[in-house]
């Protein structure tokens, strides 16, 4: 997962490029911060693809619910299936996040500047939305 990213593409976009069964309602988002609600598709046990509003970032099986204190919005890819804290939701609880950029930070004079990464072509970008596994 990313720190910040970008959802702009509506619901309907998302349902057409993912082949999706259910969409919500939803308004662009430039500048999507960790623990807030993001856009993204799940799978339940119905089989059906829906289009979802959840909470970025992950809720520690040992935690009884949200809490700052676990900030856990980047797990590694090399990690995931066996760190403990990752391992039960990698296995049942995935789902896909569309997202059209991201951002990353370099430290400047006295500040932080912030760089918008997305895909260089149109097509790469809304019309056919990358996907970001969670």
């Amino acid at each position: 997962m990313r720190g910040r990213f970008v959802q702009y593409s509506g619901p309907e976009v998302y349902a057409a490029r993912f082949q999706l069964d259910a969409v919500c309602e939803a308004t662009p988002r430039y500048n999507v911060a960790p623990t807030q609600p993001v856009l993204a598709m799940r799978q339940p046990e119905q089989g059906k693809r829906e289009l979802v509003p959840l909470r970025s970032g992950l809720v520690p099986f040992w935690s009884k619910g949200p809490d700052s204190r676990y900030s856990m919005i980047n797990a590694r890819a090399e990690s995931v299936k066996s760190k403990p804290a990752y391992r039960d939701a990698f296995k049942h609880r995935r789902c896909l996040i569309p997202a059209e950029g991201f951002y990353e930070w370099k430290a400047g004079q006295g500040s932080r500047l912030g760089a918008n990464l997305r895909p260089r072509t149109k097509r790469d970008s809304a019309s056919g939305a990358s996907a970001r596994a969670c």
